[in-house]
């Protein structure tokens, strides 16, 4: 039994060409589980995807709270992680192979360490407004956030994970899957090629909106990849999908299922939408467009020098700044990070709403609103656009587009052509990375 996934494992993990059916991943997992102090605290680093689950899982059935690096954290970001995080032990993945358990042996920890209460992860925060926060997350948290977003999987399912799991987004999609039963397929980095080959055989794949984007111009391009892509699902997380790609999605693979769920790392799952409108599931009120969650799925706190800082709570309502309107009908619009707010003219302007009026454009790959700093406005409006190299998009069509849409105090007054955009573990854009290459004029980007 592995306990964060409430069961024995009744799945197949697939990476690289390889498979592993469930006894061979419970038995790494125990072994695994052999190097570690019951109760302590881990980080693992380097190895590939599988290599990293299988000793998440075995520091889960050992009862210990387990840290995943992030390899293209800064050494400052890493070290200050690390040092919050207090770990008693850092795991090298890339130079500690794991020995498969003979079968016959006596079976290491075959009775899990700890209960639901047990801290199990220790999350951080994507990094895209800032350094990356270190948190502290229980089981129960995740296993009843596993129930909230039911996908309705089986077991013939195959569920393609195509982010690194020191991304909390891809790791929950992971652990969830193995959780509902079904097979898994992992690859270590992001690349919509691989993605594509990887879902001929896939039914279903966690992605964020710029994944899902890529994926779906793949697919527009190649009709052969388009008749074999066997995807009839996608779960979509990190920011708003909107409505264009959706279309583009229900066009290129009709049938196929769209679920989006908000969440934060913080509070994990907040509200999912299949169809229609997002809808929370657990409870959420709005105060001045500020929303607050109350949730039995939200984190233990923050960890600072090792000390677990308790989350700051109102009567158990608690807010990470985000901003959001809760619709007479129940339903939740979700505006953006409060952070992401740009003040030109005496005007607040949202940036990510901004992102969902331009993303949508031909030969726009993804885009990032922030500020550049104006001696006369305070804040310019300026919209970072990742082109796609073979069809780039003309400043005249972005500007069409945004007058047809904005008001005038939301269109961009910069616009600035980026080759690739950098980003977070989890595929986001580094928004406070470029905000502050905006800043210092260090940003590699040309004029559109």
């Amino acid at each position: 039994m592995l306990p964060i996934l409430g069961r024995s494992p009744a799945s197949r993990v697939a990476h690289s060409g390889a498979a592993l059916d469930a006894p061979e991943l419970l038995a790494r997992a125990r072994s695994a589980a052999r190097l570690l102090r019951p109760g302590s605290r881990v980080a693992l680093d380097g190895g590939d995807a599988l290599t990293r689950l299988i000793h998440f899982l075995g520091a889960d059935l050992a009862g210990c709270a387990t840290l995943v690096l992030e390899p293209t954290w800064t050494e400052r970001d890493r070290s200050a992680v690390l040092a919050d995080a207090a770990v008693d032990v850092v795991l090298d993945l890339g130079k500690r192979p794991v020995h498969l358990t003979n079968r016959n042996e006596r079976a290491v920890r075959s009775v899990p360490t700890g209960d639901e209460a047990t801290q199990f992860y220790l999350p951080t925060t994507s990094g895209s407004s800032g350094r990356p926060k270190v948190m502290v997350r229980s089981r129960r948290s995740w296993l009843r956030s596993f129930d909230a977003l039911d996908l309705g999987l089986e077991q013939h399912d195959q569920v393609l994970i195509p982010g690194p799991l020191s991304s909390s987004l891809f790791l929950f999609g992971a652990l969830h899957s193995l959780h509902a039963g079904a097979d898994v397929h992992l690859l270590d980095k992001w690349s919509a090629q691989d993605a594509v080959d990887a879902a001929r055989r896939s039914t279903a794949v966690h992605l964020v909106p710029a994944m899902l984007s890529a994926l779906v111009s793949t697919l527009e391009r190649d009709p052969v990849f388009r008749s074999e892509c066997a995807l009839r699902l996608v779960v979509c997380g990190g920011a708003r999908v909107d409505q264009e790609l959706e279309e583009r999605l229900a066009k290129v693979l009709p049938g196929c299922e769209l679920v989006e769920y908000y969440g934060s790392a913080e509070h994990s799952l907040i509200a999912v939408r299949r169809g229609g409108r997002l809808r929370p599931v657990v409870d959420v009120e709005v105060r001045d467009t500020e929303l607050r969650v109350r949730s039995e799925l939200t984190f233990d706190g923050y960890l600072s020098n090792g000390v677990v800082i308790p989350p700051s709570t109102d009567d158990g309502w608690s807010t990470v700044g985000d901003r959001a309107i809760l619709h007479d009908d129940g339903s939740l619009e979700v505006l953006g990070r409060a952070s992401a707010v740009i003040n030109t003219g005496a005007r607040l302007v949202g940036a990510e709403e901004v992102e969902s009026v331009l993303r949508g454009a031909d030969g726009v790959k993804d885009v990032l609103v922030a500020a550049t700093p104006h001696p006369r406005f305070g804040e310019l409006v300026t919209a970072v656009v990742e082109v796609d190299p073979a069809d780039p998009p003309s400043r005249r069509d972005l500007r069409t587009r945004a007058r047809h849409a904005l008001e005038p105090a939301k269109r961009p007054r910069r616009w600035l052509a980026i080759g690739e955009l950098p980003r977070t573990a989890s595929g986001k854009p580094a928004r406070a990375l470029v905000a502050e290459q905006l800043r210092d004029g260090t940003l590699a980007a040309e004029a559109l």
